[in-house]
């Protein structure tokens, strides 16, 4: 079990103290990983011997084992794409498939809280907040699904991407309250981070989707959603991302009804007449 379950799973019996000792254990992995029991302390204004207590709480026999699993989980989503594909493959690949990726989507769906699926879908559904989403290369896939859907529902849907003049006029354009929507896993990165953080720091009201709590994506955002993003070979699962998609722009698409019909119309009248042009042999 991942330290941001057994942290959830503790919240109801953990003491004011403690509680600052998960925020900086989810907020900032490093230190529980290669610090001390005292500089953790220190980051949390608390005592040694209350974070030993933290760990106990979570399960683990001393803060020694609490850090151990930290370094684990950093060094699982370090692991590069190069390691994974040397790993002997599975004899049936589609059953694997299969497995994980409805293990990935089960867990992913199961775990979230509905207040904070409902909040988010009400940032989306606020047609006066801009949309801007901001995805790394191989979860692109999903971020460009999630514009697209929104775009068809609402307007002022923009995707952050191009060369870095690009990116950085588009993040320029970010004000407080509009709503930025970032998609990444595992090895985050540089030019995401560095655009994410400029985004905040623009008033950007973060939504987002990534593999861990322990994430620097999830740091700081209004509403994470962790993703089980678990793959058969080198590369990460978008699949239970996609799901989490629909069951946003479901949620936008439900509350915005009146609007978004009017919307989805248009672009089916559009797509009639263009699909009669074809039929009539005016389009090649």
């Amino acid at each position: 079990m991942a330290i941001s379950e057994r942290v959830g799973n503790a919240a109801s019996f953990l003491t004011p103290s403690e509680r600052r000792v998960a925020d900086v254990v989810l907020a900032d992995p490093q230190t529980v990983a290669f610090g001390t029991v005292a500089r953790l302390a220190e980051q949390a204004r608390t005592s040694g011997p209350t974070v030993v207590r933290f760990a106990a709480k979570l399960g683990y026999q001393g803060f020694a084992e609490l850090q151990s699993e930290a370094q684990r989980e950093m060094a699982d989503a370090l692991r590069p794409a190069t390691a994974r594909i040397r790993e002997r493959p599975p004899a049936d690949v589609v059953a694997q498939v299969l497995a994980v990726d409805v293990d990935n989507v089960r867990t992913t769906l199961v775990a979230i809280d509905p207040d904070e699926l409902a909040a988010a879908v009400a940032l989306l559904a606020d047609s006066s907040r801009r949309v801007f989403l901001i995805t790394g290369e191989l979860a692109r896939g999903a971020g460009i699904l999630l514009a697209t859907q929104l775009d068809l529902l609402r307007a002022d849907v923009n995707v952050i991407d191009g060369s870095p003049v690009r990116v950085a006029r588009q993040v320029s354009e970010i004000e407080p309250g509009d709503v930025v929507v970032v998609i990444e896993y595992r090895r985050y990165e540089r030019w995401l981070l560095e655009t994410l953080a400029r985004a905040r720091a623009a008033g950007g009201c973060v939504i987002a989707f990534t593999d861990r709590a322990l994430s620097p994506i999830a740091t700081g955002a209004a509403h994470a959603f962790v993703v089980a993003a678990g793959g058969v070979g080198p590369f990460d699962s978008l699949t239970a991302s996609i799901a989490l998609v629909h069951a946003l722009a479901a949620g936008v698409a439900a509350a915005l009804q009146p609007t978004a019909t009017g919307r989805l119309d248009a672009v089916e009248a559009a797509w009639n007449v263009g699909h009669e042009l074809v039929d009539d042999g005016g389009l090649r």
